[in-house]
């Protein structure tokens, strides 16, 4: 259905919208209002105007609204709508800082996006922001967790069956023992300067 709208244009206005649609430097959005406003003046169908103008036809019954009720000042304005989502209050963003730079709970080894957003009560998106402004990195601490196991050297020998020795300036492959025949077997990788030592 087809809103019908009068468009009754002052000699003033028009001089204003002529001036408008002359001028090289207006943006291209305020030469379509002052054109729509025009030809609806000249009693022009909605889509023969929407056609002329290069719009849709909902656009020409929104500026025929706006002339009609904040004449040519309206036309050059756009309304400010306000922001979808308020923002983050700063207490917030306080809270998630300082509860990123502490300790997290139970047997985590640092804070990640969706456990601090479960806690804090935000979406996870909001607390990658937080920490991205922030430059807060928390996956890339670099710390670690020191075993208690006193048996843990040989433990690793026999899963990993690799040692590495650190000499003064290089380091080498000493050897590896097969888990199931306790063989020992000679790394295919070495050091260039270093032989292997297949002694244990």
């Amino acid at each position: 259905m087809e809103q019908e709208l009068c468009v009754l244009v002052s000699d003033e206005d028009r001089a204003d919208l002529e001036a408008i649609i002359g001028d090289r430097n207006r943006p291209l959005k305020h030469v379509q209002r002052a054109r729509i406003i025009l030809l609806s003046a000249e009693r022009l169908p909605v889509l023969q105007v929407a056609r002329g103008v290069g719009v849709s036809r909902a656009a020409v019954w929104r500026w025929q609204r706006r002339y009609a009720e904040a004449g040519v000042a309206g036309l050059l304005r756009d309304k400010t709508q306000p922001p979808g989502k308020q923002p983050v209050p700063i207490e917030t963003v306080n809270r998630v800082l300082a509860l990123t730079c502490g300790e997290p709970p139970g047997e985590m080894t640092h804070w990640t996006g969706r456990a601090m957003a479960k806690t804090i009560g935000l979406a996870l998106h909001t607390v990658q922001r937080i920490w991205h402004a922030n430059r807060l990195q928390p996956h890339r601490l670099r710390t670690f967790k020191r075993s208690t196991d006193p048996a843990l050297a040989e433990k690793v020998e026999d899963i990993v069956g690799l040692l590495c020795i650190r000499r003064p300036t290089r380091w080498c492959y000493r050897s590896m023992r097969n888990r199931k025949s306790g063989r020992l077997i000679v790394p295919s990788r070495v050091c260039r300067s270093s032989p292997v030592n297949a002694e244990r």
